[in-house]
C-alpha cells in the first residue's frame, strides 16, 4: 500500500507542478477534470439522497467553465448561476412523479453543481494572478506539508481527538503540528522563491490561514464521507483514494486565500 502511493505521487506531482508551472490551457484542464470528477465522486458518496446525477454533472461542468472564462462575471451572475439551477431543480421535482425526500434530492444536487466547482475555481483565479505560478507552488507546498506533519504527529503523539464524530483519527496534537509546520513552510517558501512577493508578516499570515482552512476543508469532506458511511471519495488514485479526497484541503482553503490576497495584496 505504501510503495503504491509513493509510486503514485512521483507520477502525480510532477503532473500537477507542470500544470501549475505553464498555466492557461495545462493548468485549466487539469482544474476542469479535478473539479468535474470531484462532483462526480461527491454524488457517488450522497447516493442514499437519489441526487439528480446527471443534471448535476451538466451543471457543474457549466458552472465551471462559466466562471473560468467570462472575465467579467459579477456577484449578481453568480447569484443569478445559483437561482437558475435551483429552478431546475425544484422543477424536476414539482412535475416529478415523487415528491418523498425531495427537498434532500435538491439539497445534495445543489451543492454539487454549485458549490464544489465555485470553490475549486479559485485555483484557476489564484493561478491567473500575477504572481500566480508562485501562489499556486506555496499553497500546494505548503498543504502537502502541513497535511504531512498533521498525519505523522498525530499518529505518534496524538492524544485528543479533533472531530472525532466526523473523523476520528485526526487529533489536536495533529492539528497543531500541522499548523506550525504550515507556518514554517510557508516562511521557508518565502525565503527561497517569493521573497520578492510576501513580507515575512504576509508569509506568516498566509501560511496560517492555508494550515487552518486546509485542515478545516479536510474535516468538511471527511464530514461529506461519514454521511456516505465510505472511507475514501473514489478509486480513482492508485494508493489515495479519489480525486475529492486528495483535494479536499483546498475546498476552503483557496477561496479563503484569494480574498486574503485581495485585501492584503
Amino acid at each position: 500500500m505504501l510503495a503504491t502511493r509513493i509510486l503514485t505521487a512521483t507520477v502525480g506531482m510532477p503532473l500537477i507542478f507542470v500544470s501549475i508551472y505553464y498555466g492557461n490551457i495545462p493548468f485549466h484542464i487539469m482544474m476542469i477534470v479535478v473539479s468535474f470528477v470531484s462532483v462526480q465522486e461527491y454524488l457517488a458518496i450522497s447516493k442514499k439522497y437519489n441526487p439528480h446525477v446527471l443534471i448535476s454533472l451538466i451543471m457543474s461542468a457549466a458552472f465551471f467553465l462559466f466562471l473560468c472564462f467570462f472575465k467579467n462575471f459579477s456577484v449578481d451572475k453568480i447569484a443569478l448561476s445559483a437561482i437558475v439551477m435551483m429552478a431546475v431543480f425544484f422543477g424536476i421535482e414539482v412535475f416529478g412523479k415523487n415528491t418523498d425526500l425531495s427537498v434532500g434530492r435538491i439539497s445534495t444536487s445543489f451543492l454539487g453543481s454549485f458549490f464544489i466547482p465555485l470553490s475549486l475555481v479559485h485555483m484557476v483565479y489564484i493561478r491567473n494572478l500575477s504572481c500566480g505560478r508562485e501562489l499556486m507552488f506555496f499553497i500546494f507546498i505548503v498543504v502537502w506539508v502541513l497535511d504531512t506533519a498533521a498525519y505523522a504527529f498525530g499518529k505518534v503523539l496524538g492524544k485528543h481527538k479533533l472531530a472525532k464524530n466526523v473523523s476520528p483519527k485526526k487529533t489536536v496534537e495533529g492539528a497543531a503540528a500541522g499548523v506550525i509546520f504550515g507556518v514554517l513552510t510557508a516562511v521557508i517558501c518565502r525565503y527561497i522563491f517569493m521573497e520578492s512577493i510576501f513580507t515575512l508578516r504576509e508569509a506568516l499570515i498566509f501560511g496560517l490561514v492555508i494550515s487552518i482552512t486546509g485542515q478545516f476543508s479536510d474535516l468538511a469532506e471527511s464530514l461529506i464521507k461519514r454521511d456516505g458511511n465510505i472511507k475514501d471519495s473514489g478509486k480513482i488514485i492508485p494508493g489515495h483514494g479519489g480525486v475529492f479526497d486528495r483535494f479536499d484541503s483546498y475546498i476552503f482553503a483557496t477561496p479563503v486565500m484569494y480574498y486574503a490576497l485581495k485585501i492584503l495584496k
